[in-house]
């Protein structure tokens, strides 16, 4: 009860202070105004376990060559690292997100970065190409599943709680949005492809994860 009165009084504040509407969504260009100080606490109490998201213009993005629409909801969510160097705050991680974009498109001569989202140990979730655009995260995968990265190398270590915590509720704002099927397979990236990603430490853990299928 008393989480639901300061939902309600901060909702209120953003209405009537701010005037913007009372339940933020973080995709939003105005929830950089209220997420800070009502997301971390609509997730239990709306059910929806959507994390804060960072925009791609938040993070200052290029835009794509090219966009191929995904159908959704996918039946397959896919879990990699991105196999660099980790961040924690919002300031480095933009950086890096901006950084893998540079190389995806420039040396590989990809479209766009290549997963859905990325994930930072700020506890943030940064947008790539989001919900509704196919990803080029996993070869033969692309159409059927979502990408998502954590930002870092987790071959011996794992991510922080706060990263961890925020894939595993972005996994549920998939799946109650609709982009992300109900009986989702999750899966790691060796498990489709000839790779040694997610890393061992990571990939140890997504095992024990809800729906995990090899």
């Amino acid at each position: 009860m008393q989480l639901l009165m300061q939902v309600v009084l901060l909702s209120a504040f953003c209405t009537m202070v701010l005037g913007l509407p009372a339940l933020p969504h973080s995709e939003q260009p105005w929830a950089q105004f209220c997420c800070p100080l009502i997301q971390p606490i609509l997730p239990p109490l709306l059910g929806t376990g959507c994390p804060p998201i960072v925009s791609r213009a938040q993070w200052g993005a290029r835009p794509p060559r090219r966009q191929v629409r995904l159908t959704t909801p996918v039946p397959n969510v896919i879990i990699h690292h991105t196999a660099g160097n980790r961040c924690s705050s919002q300031a480095s991680c933009s950086l890096q997100v901006k950084g893998i974009q540079n190389f995806h498109m420039d040396k590989r001569r990809y479209d766009d970065i290549a997963y859905n989202f990325l994930i930072g140990e700020d506890g943030r979730v940064y947008e790539g190409r989001g919900w509704t655009t196919r990803g080029g995260h996993t070869r033969n995968w692309n159409s059927k599943s979502l990408g998502f990265s954590f930002l870092g190398t987790f071959t011996n270590s794992l991510p922080n709680a706060a990263a961890l915590n925020a894939a595993k509720h972005l996994i549920r704002c998939a799946v109650s949005r609709g982009f992300l099927s109900r009986t989702y397979r999750l899966k790691g990236h060796r498990n489709v492809g000839q790779t040694s990603c997610p890393g061992n430490a990571l990939y140890q853990e997504i095992k024990k994860w809800p729906r995990f299928q090899a």
